[in-house]
């Protein structure tokens, strides 16, 4: 198992509509993609993706790696002990799982779909 990189960073939100405010007018950032029916929202800067979601009820911020098997990484890190929040899922630009670290904080693996 191998991190390449981070893949994004992402916050999650109670309320899209004024944090989107915030972060678009305010910040000045500029939409890059909006997925499951607007619960997430990515801004693409030039060192990594920001995403904005309201998926994840009651948590910090949460870092992204990327990794080149998410479902094999998540195989080892579960035999290791690791807590698993959300199981590996499939979107339209990658493949994701969420887990829990030994502090309670949310760690998620991300592989990008061949052509991504």
């Amino acid at each position: 198992m191998a991190v390449k990189h981070i893949a994004f960073t992402v916050y999650p939100v109670k309320d899209m509509a004024r944090a989107r405010k915030f972060y678009e007018e305010a910040l000045g950032l500029e939409l890059g993609g909006e997925y499951a029916e607007g619960k997430w929202i990515e801004y693409y800067l030039d060192n990594g993706c920001f995403a904005l979601t309201n998926m994840y009820e009651g948590t910090g911020c949460g870092i992204t790696f990327e990794v080149d098997d998410v479902d094999k990484t998540v195989a080892q890190l579960k035999a290791a002990g690791a807590g698993v929040k959300m199981e590996p899922f499939a979107t339209p630009v990658c493949r994701n799982a969420v887990l829990i670290d030994p502090e309670g904080n949310l760690v998620s693996l991300h592989t990008k779909n061949a052509g991504r």
